[in-house]
């Protein structure tokens, strides 16, 4: 096989390592990330859900209040009018009329707000079973996930060390001139750092690569890069069979089957 082919070929089964490598920083990135967008959601929710709680509570205390204003209206109603029937003359008698009429007008207008709050109150509690829904999911969730965070970050740590480990095998397989400049790169470009192109087009950045660049490519005679994003680039046709991902195992030899 072509040394160049070969080569690109040791640079594919390092990058296949180094895409788990990077699969593996981001579950370890983003595991906390969730359960703190989770936490940060659940806390809206709660805080909403409180105030509801606190509307809730204020309403009901003033319904109670006017209910008692009401029966104490209604007992001073019946005093009046008990009170009507015992008085002596007509002047005495307008006078209790007028109490009686202010009292009931009183009483009229306290039933009306307790009316408006029962109504209130009925709001706020369907509004309280709505948020309740959401926010008995987002608990219930958020309490299943800080639950497995620990053991989701210790799997992902014990697959990152066996990954490192790998690494360093695989790299002992790569040229070191190659892999210097291969780690030149990752160290300055987002991940990956070797690409294939696909008809043409560089399948980093998307962008095709000039026609020239791709007759070289199609030559096999050295290692290019895109011209666009810098990654390294090769033409996978170059290959028969589809290049092998590493597995982490005791004393693996690599490329065995390529006399490396």
């Amino acid at each position: 096989m072509n040394t160049h082919i070969e080569r690109i070929r040791k640079l594919v089964a390092l990058q296949h390592v180094d895409d788990d490598i990077h699969a593996i920083e981001q579950e370890l990135r983003k595991a906390p990330e969730e359960v703190e967008e989770l936490a940060r959601r659940f806390a809206e929710q709660e805080e909403l859900r409180n105030r509801i709680l606190d509307k809730l509570q204020h309403l009901r205390e003033q319904q109670k209040r006017i209910e008692q204003d009401i029966e104490g209206e209604s007992s001073r109603i019946k005093k009046s009018k008990s009170k009507l029937m015992q008085v002596e003359n007509d002047r005495e008698y307008q006078a209790v009329v007028r109490e009686m009429d202010n009292m009931e007008r009183q009483s009229r207008g306290r039933e009306e707000d307790r009316m408006a709050i029962q109504e209130e109150i009925t709001l706020q509690e369907s509004n309280l079973r709505d948020i309740d829904e959401t926010w008995g999911a987002l608990k219930a969730e958020l309490e299943v996930k800080r639950e497995n965070l620990d053991a989701r970050l210790t799997e992902a740590r014990a697959k990152s060390a066996d990954l490192e480990k790998l690494r360093d095998d695989t790299c002992g397989e790569v040229p070191e001139p190659v892999l210097k400049r291969y780690e030149f790169i990752r160290r300055r470009l987002n991940h990956p750092v070797i690409v294939p192109v696909d008809n043409g087009v560089c399948c980093g950045c998307h962008i095709a690569i000039p026609p020239q660049v791709f007759i070289e490519l199609q030559r096999g005679k050295q290692i290019l890069s895109c011209p666009n994003c810098q990654r390294l680039i090769y033409w996978d046709q170059h290959f028969t069979d589809p290049v092998s991902r590493p597995e982490p195992k005791p004393a693996q030899h690599f490329f065995e089957d390529e006399g490396a």
